[in-house]
């Protein structure tokens, strides 16, 4: 009997010791009606405007998806035919506010061919406040359809003036720039000499170089473009600062800071190739990816995001069909691996992924869509190691919509760190609008600065922690 007792002790050791060791917390069963299927990107945005995040989750013939939280149930809210969009293929999804009424419209990018023409254009949708309907669907806009086949789509404010535009890196043919005026859907990337013809997969938008919204596109079988913006205009500067990493094929791709200092560097991996990690020094960017972070995958979404509320971000790396990979950034650029527990997803087909704390409770939710090629359900995880503190930044433009492109700046005693206001998460997917920071041990005596996306700044002294603070641009 004793011996049964000691045994059963051991057990329970064992047990305890293994929930403590994972790093995520599995709580996919809050998923309502999770059934297996062809998912890619994901994307958070405020849909029904009714104040509230969803997930937003694309259906590669299946339908598109707007996962909204309530009562510790995630749900479909959305059941409108041309939202969910059954009969279309769609990959790639990004939203944004491209006409300055404060609501986020939605571009959904289908593709139903790997290349060159496709048979069904692009989606973008706004919202009436009952029903949704498709801007390209209106006879003005049909000779300015989408019709190649693309992956990624990211919002760039390249004016400053809160009117977004739309940059699709298209696969086999030139890439897109759309804009809004009036009903009028116009593509002008002619007009800014960036309708390049590549294998477009990953984009990102935000303050790399100019202090405005500069773009880096990771392409396939052809260099990645650096696009500086110039007042609204854009000079390709890849190769002068050496990231157009030529002979590889890019996939996922993040905006961090690396060293904590307070600008913005690179994060972009390739498909079976060397991931890298871009830092800005000496006027060019320099790779410090360690051997292990650098250690080629199949590669698919790229994510830095402070998970564990401890004030040092992660790296999550979403693989198909292999084992998913974590790192959290150290002081000085060091990268560390640790156990991500419950979402190695050995088996996975992972094809997108994005992060909001879509609960409210301060602590990051991780969603990641499955499928190409086989069907599998979406996962959800969040932190099992968060005892911290945090606090939410949460910028919106003078049209009162979320500031995509903006950078965030966290000032403590402890570190200068930077943070962008996702516009398009490099590889068909986009984060939270919110700058999230976990709160380090013994940190205290912080302020945020909040550079919008026209180049102004705007400071705040932050009285109490575990809080989402809203900050509003002034009007021009």
């Amino acid at each position: 009997m004793k011996k049964l007792f000691i045994l059963l002790l051991l057990f329970l050791n064992v047990v305890n010791y293994s929930k403590s060791e994972d790093f995520f917390e599995d709580i996919t069963y809050q998923i309502l009606e999770n059934q297996p299927r062809l998912s890619y990107g994901v994307s958070i945005s405020d849909v029904d405007n009714d104040g509230n995040f969803e997930f937003i989750v694309t259906g590669f013939g299946f339908d598109n998806l707007a996962l909204a939280y309530k009562k510790g149930i995630v749900f479909n809210s959305i059941d409108q035919s041309l939202f969910s969009d059954k009969n279309r293929k769609t990959i790639g999804v990004a939203s944004c506010d491209i006409d300055q009424d404060g609501y986020e419209e939605i571009y959904f990018l289908n593709t139903d061919t790997y290349s060159g023409n496709k048979k069904y254009s692009d989606r973008l949708l706004d919202f009436d406040g009952n029903k949704f309907f498709d801007l390209f669907e209106l006879d003005i806009n049909q000779k300015n359809l989408n019709l190649t086949a693309g992956r990624s789509v990211v919002c760039v404010d390249r004016n400053g003036d809160g009117a977004y535009g739309i940059y699709v890196a298209n696969y086999g043919g030139p890439t897109r720039f759309y804009e809004k005026d009036g009903n009028k859907i116009i593509d002008k990337a002619s007009e800014l000499g960036i309708d390049k013809i590549t294998g477009g997969r990953a984009v990102i938008s935000g303050n790399i170089l100019s202090g405005r919204s500069d773009i880096f596109a990771a392409n396939e079988r052809g260099e990645n473009f650096l696009y500086y913006n110039n007042n609204g205009k854009f000079i390709d500067l890849a190769k002068d600062y050496e990231v157009e990493d030529v002979f590889q094929n890019g996939r996922g791709t993040t905006l961090s800071d690396i060293y904590y200092r307070g600008r913005l560097d690179i994060i972009t991996s390739n498909w079976e190739g060397p991931h890298r990690a871009f830092v800005f020094k000496n006027d060019r960017f320099v790779n410090i990816a360690s051997k292990t972070f650098g250690a080629p995958s199949r590669i698919r979404t790229v994510i830095s995001a402070d998970f564990d509320n401890d004030g040092y971000d992660e790296i999550f790396m979403n693989n198909i069909g292999e084992p998913n990979k974590l790192f959290k950034i150290l002081d000085n650029g060091v990268f560390k691996e640790i156990n991500i527990g419950n979402a190695l997803e050995a088996n996975g087909l992972g094809t997108g992924a994005a992060v909001a704390d879509i609960d409210g409770d301060g602590i990051l939710e991780l969603l990641i869509s499955h499928g190409e090629s086989g069907y599998q359900p979406l996962t959800l995880y969040k932190s099992n190691l968060n005892k911290n503190n945090y606090l939410r930044i949460k910028p919106i433009n003078m049209y009162g919509a979320p500031a995509r492109g903006a950078t965030v700046t966290l000032i403590s005693n402890l570190r200068i760190h930077s943070k962008t206001i996702d516009a398009g998460s490099g590889y068909l997917c986009q984060m939270e609008p919110v700058a999230h920071y976990g709160i380090r041990k013994n940190e205290k005596n912080f302020k945020v600065k909040v550079t919008w996306t026209n180049g102004n700044e705007d400071i705040l002294m932050i009285k109490n922690l575990n809080e989402t603070l809203e900050i509003k641009q002034k009007k021009l």
